[in-house]
């Protein structure tokens, strides 16, 4: 077969060029056509050679686009790149055709190994790209404007709206009509206004082409010596004149000489159509993979079909979509199509007519349509068989056995841990996390609990997880030993004491009993040479929840428990002496660790005392006095930063170590006409301020509400902007009903002295001045029915 192919409907001289534009329902439909009408004796495709091998998998019945061609060097994992192909993308329906008609098809693209050496990692952002047309591959370097092909002719034609005349065009050619016309002359227009654009603006702003057009070229030589012209080639329409173009062998390999290799490794990995879409990064994508899906899959009235899918989407969210807002809405986008000059309704048409007729002009439905139909949601699947790193094999075993199927799908997932299963894919995800493969990230419960059995995560994969896993893979060849490799590693080489806490309450969550003992000793090497109290105070919260966990998750934490124990008994000696003399951001950072260590002191009391004992009866008790004794030097000592001294007297209170009388005392000395007017608001900001419920607290007490409002009336009027944003930022915080009820009660005013004991009720509507005993007596059985308790009969009391 020299000179010409003659062996399907059409006669072609030389190798057939068809130039497209990447994930392109048209493009994918006109390539069909055209490779039916030519029958080539072999089929060449824009791609790493490297995944050659990996072709005949397409075919799987398993391999379910959107998929992607992954490579990464072996020795540095985040060196990557992906080369996506979607359903209705003209290489996916290339290599299809070839593998269907059993003829050799190839990638020709410049090697993996080149092309990895040639860019710099650029974190989860894909590497090198298909659609060269639409923009440059990450890492070049932006010598001249770089040219898009598609604006310019657009341009030319008239438009203003490149991605309307491309749809107007290829896109909303039907197949009806590509069957009556000759199946090459759309690539034979394409090619002659691509080579007067080429003859315009040279390489476009890509200075890499030239290169990847040699190495193209030089395949295509070798192509043509084994199959004749016969050949037919699928690539970026922009590289069919250089493909075309005359050069000797010698100039092509002088290009390559000297390109930097590394060793590469390729696969498939699934891909997302959200993915696809240019807003999410992918710089190659398009802006609605969902609708080019759906014109390449409608075989017969697309318009009609994608309002369909609209008013079920609808319907889904209990929205009214009728029959006739269907027919409707066809009709509207059809008009507008022909008001527009356009020969089909596009993206644009419908988006308007859904807008006008199902969601009765609103935007808001169309977000949803945007995200779930336009762009789409789809996974795609790749089969057992294709190569993959052991990691990736082990997570894979591990997700199918714990049924945790990855999904693009954001999703919620509620566990119960006291369920071994639930237990199981519990501890995967602590793992994966500690390994930096982002598949789930910790959420707040749906059933809004906050006992230790329950554990909410937010899951979703992302193709760029595959890169993590392969990163992840130096660790080790399973989840389990990668995880505790890793955390052995990061724990010789922490420097703070914290890290170390967390990641010792990392091990007990993600279940790697081996990583401990390597955990611990460094734990217990840096607690001991850390003298910084606020060092050991941001590390005890997370051991304290590290014992809390390892109780639910039936771990031997008896270490971890004496280094907690250790450093509560320093945090207790070190802590008042660090209080004074301190300025504003520091107190605040301070006030936080002392929240941090009061709970965290609470636990360890806790989770010491057995069932039925006193905690004052145990050494944790003896705790829980000593930081009873520390707050009090904290409340009363001048010297301490009145954020500080506050917060500690609402700890004291809420304790019950201190009585309303004491507590009313010190806020008294705190808001003194002597005192400082910012210190007094800081002390009030740490006595009352946050989430600690101090609103309600001012509300029920009337004594210390009188006492803030008094002093505020008095601060001078010059010194009053300076305390004020601090009151702002306290009484912010409260919840609407509470300020309400606060702004009630200060207008109201002070109840005089003689009218509390008159038997009447002053204060606000639900609050009385004592203990209503009928109505607490009323509350009772509800109590008893919610605790499921018997109720003790009054005789038995008496």
């Amino acid at each position: 077969m020299s000179g010409q192919n003659t062996t399907g409907s059409v006669a072609v001289a030389g190798p057939l060029l068809l130039g497209v534009r990447h994930h392109g329902p048209g493009s994918a439909r006109a390539v069909r056509a055209a490779l039916d009408a030519a029958r080539p004796a072999a089929v060449l495709i824009e791609g790493p050679p490297e995944g050659d091998a990996l072709l005949p998998l397409a075919a799987d019945p398993q391999m379910r686009p959107p998929v992607a061609l992954l490579a990464h060097a072996v020795d540095d994992p985040g060196r990557a790149a992906f080369w996506p192909l979607a359903e209705f993308s003209p290489e996916w329906v290339a290599i299809r055709w070839a593998l269907a008609h059993d003829v050799p098809v190839r990638f020709i693209d410049l090697p993996a190994t080149h092309s990895l050496a040639l860019k710099e990692p650029h974190g989860d952002q894909p590497g090198e790209q298909l659609d060269e047309e639409s923009a440059p591959a990450p890492g070049d370097e932006e010598v001249t404007p770089h040219v898009d092909p598609i604006r310019v002719l657009a341009e030319t034609a008239g438009y203003d709206d490149p991605e309307r005349w491309w749809e107007d065009v290829v896109e909303h050619r039907s197949p009806a009509a590509d069957a009556t016309t000759d199946a090459l002359a759309p690539f034979t227009a394409l090619a002659e206004a691509m080579t007067a654009l080429r003859e315009a603006y040279g390489d476009g702003g890509h200075p890499r082409d030239a290169v990847r057009e040699a190495y193209m070229r030089i395949q295509l030589r070798t192509a043509r010596k084994e199959f004749g012209d016969g050949v037919a080639v699928v690539c970026g329409a922009w590289h069919v004149p250089a493909l075309a173009a005359r050069t000797t062998l010698a100039a092509d390999r002088a290009l390559l000489k000297g390109l930097p290799k590394v060793k590469a490794e390729m696969t498939w990995v699934p891909w997302t159509h959200r993915r696809l879409a240019r807003h999410s990064g992918y710089g190659a994508g398009i802006d609605s993979p969902g609708w080019y899906g759906h014109l390449f899959g409608a075989a017969d009235r697309p318009i009609e079909r994608w309002m369909t899918k609209v008013a079920g989407l609808l319907r889904e969210e209990d929205r009214f979509v009728s029959t006739a807002h269907v027919i409707e809405a066809v009709r509207l986008a059809e008009t507008l199509a022909a008001m527009r000059g356009r020969p089909l309704a596009g993206l644009s048409e419908t988006t308007d007519a859904v807008r006008a007729v199902m969601c009765e002009g609103s935007d808001v439905p169309l977000a949803l349509i945007q995200d779930r139909l336009v762009v789409g949601e789809t996974l795609g699947e790749v089969p057992d068989s294709a190569p993959a790193v052991p990691l990736q094999r082990d997570l894979t075993r591990s997700q199918r056995t714990l049924r945790l199927k990855p999904e693009a799908l954001e999703k919620e997932l509620d566990l119960d841990l006291r369920k071994d299963t639930d237990a199981a894919k519990s501890r995967l995800l602590h793992r994966l996390r500690l390994l930096s493969i982002g598949w789930g990230e910790p959420a707040e419960s749906q059933s809004r609990s906050t006992g230790t059995f329950r554990e909410s995560w937010r899951l979703r994969w992302e193709p760029e997880l595959h890169v993590r896993v392969a990163e992840a893979g130096v660790w080790g060849t399973t989840v389990a030993t990668a995880a505790t490799a890793k955390a052995e590693s990061q724990a010789l080489a922490a420097t703070a004491l914290s890290e170390v806490t967390a990641l010792a309450e990392h091990c007990l969550l993600a279940g790697l009993p081996e990583a401990l003992p390597v955990v611990m000793k460094a734990l217990a090497d840096r607690a001991a040479l850390d003298a910084d109290v606020g060092h050991l105070a941001d590390a005890l919260p997370a051991l304290a929840r590290s014992l809390r966990y390892g109780d639910v998750r039936s771990t031997d934490t008896a270490a971890l428990a004496e280094v907690a124990a250790g450093l509560a008994e320093r945090i207790c000696v070190g802590l008042p002496p660090a209080c004074t003399g301190m300025d504003a951001d520091g107190a605040e950072a301070l006030r936080r660790q002392v929240d941090g260590v009061h709970s965290a002191i609470g636990l360890l009391v806790a989770g010491a005392t057995p069932a039925g004992a006193e905690a004052e009866a145990t050494p944790a008790g003896g705790l829980r006095d000593r930081w009873g004794a520390v707050l009090r030097k904290l409340a009363g000592r001048d010297t301490v930063a009145g954020i500080i001294r506050g917060r500690a007297t609402r700890l004291l209170l809420d304790e019950g170590r201190l009585t309303e009388d004491e507590a009313a005392r010190l806020m008294g000395l705190a808001l003194s006409p002597g005192t400082p007017p910012t210190d007094a608001a800081a002390w009030i900001e740490g006595f009352v301020g946050g989430a600690s419920g101090g609103g309600m607290l001012l509300v029920h007490d009337e004594r210390l509400l009188s006492l803030v409002d008094a002093w505020l009336t008095g601060v001078p009027a010059d010194t009053f902007t300076d305390v004020l944003p601090l009151l702002r930022r306290t009484f912010s915080a409260y919840e609407p009903g509470v300020r309400r009820t606060l702004g009630e009660l200060v207008r109201r005013g002070p109840v005089p002295e003689g009218a509390r004991n008159d038997g009447t009720d002053h204060a606000y509507p639900g609050f009385g001045p004592g203990l209503d005993t009928d109505r607490a007596d009323a509350v009772e059985p509800v109590l008893h029915l919610l605790l499921g308790r018997t109720p003790v009969p009054a005789e038995a009391t008496a």
